[in-house]
């Protein structure tokens, strides 16, 4: 079987029962009681393209991403690690752009490696502390499912570059520059009894928590908040597509109104997620939407 037939998640799985890897019941590792780390590659040519992007917005994305995972752990972040792959012609003015753009959160770049490949790829290692971690195994039956922020502005940005339709800026900025919701993070994970960040889709992230927890989630299609103006893109589920790099978090039902955040479904007994929704897969061999 190949990666594309096996998809991430099985491949995931896989490893796990192999006792290969372990700590997939968070977006992170935990390292101790409050120590947290998480790891994100973006590949040229499947996550961003050079002539879509400028190097200091392709080095702020590299960062937000690792700190969306940091926001997933209600961790305050505390220093970033950067690997770097770059084509020997590169101009020094691009890498300098691209680590101006990993500046840019204001979290501390303390280490990393550099080399030479054929072409761009950015690995973030994400260093932080959080006084408790909600994970993704800790939904209930009865829990009720909020998201931090309206969904797919960055997949009709995508599209629009993609198809190079004009007038959409707002949104081509969208997926460019993801939100930072550490502070979101760090206030639902007071409450939430599971949480994952919005980075392949709302059905298959929340799939992560039905899987993870033992349940099955039902979405309210109807509720799930949409970025403005993206069904002027195109008629497609953008905001089910994903990199959207909001919060999605099961709170017990009596939490929901202090939190603040749109109601977007509940847990109940049962396996999966209703209604089935297309998501990023990272070995597709196409984005589904």
């Amino acid at each position: 079987m190949r990666l594309s037939e096996a998809g991430e998640l099985r491949l995931l799985r896989e490893l796990e029962r192999r006792g290969l890897v372990s700590g997939q019941d968070a977006e992170g590792a935990l390292l101790d009681q409050q120590r947290v780390a998480t790891l994100d590659l973006l590949a040229e040519g499947i996550h961003f393209r050079v002539d879509w992007t400028s190097f200091r917005d392709l080095g702020y994305k590299a960062a937000a991403v690792n700190l969306s995972d940091l926001a997933a752990l209600g961790a305050e972040p505390e220093a970033l690690l950067v690997g770097l792959g770059a084509p020997h012609d590169a101009r020094l003015a691009d890498v300098i752009y691209l680590y101006e753009g990993l500046n840019e959160p204001g979290v501390a770049i303390l280490g990393g490696d550099t080399t030479r490949t054929s072409n761009w790829s950015i690995s973030v290692t994400a260093l932080g502390r959080s006084d408790r971690v909600p994970g993704r195994a800790g939904a209930r039956p009865g829990d009720v499912l909020v998201v931090s922020g309206p969904l797919g502005a960055s997949a009709a940005g995508r599209y629009a570059l993609e198809q190079g339709l004009e007038g959409f800026e707002d949104l081509v900025e969208a997926h460019r520059r993801p939100p930072l919701r550490i502070d979101e993070g760090k206030a639902l994970a007071r409450l939430a009894q599971a949480m994952v960040d919005i980075s392949d889709g709302i059905g298959s992230d929340a799939g992560r928590i039905a899987e993870r927890s033992g349940c099955k989630i039902v979405l309210d299609v109807g509720a799930i908040p949409r970025a403005p103006r993206i069904e002027d893109v195109a008629d497609l589920r953008f905001w089910a597509m994903g990199e959207d790099y909001e919060l999605l978090a099961a709170l017990a039902p009596e939490d929901v109104e202090a939190s603040g955040f749109p109601v977007v479904g509940r847990v109940e007994e049962g396996s999966g997620v209703e209604p089935a929704l297309p998501g990023w897969d990272s070995f597709a061999l196409e984005r589904s939407g």
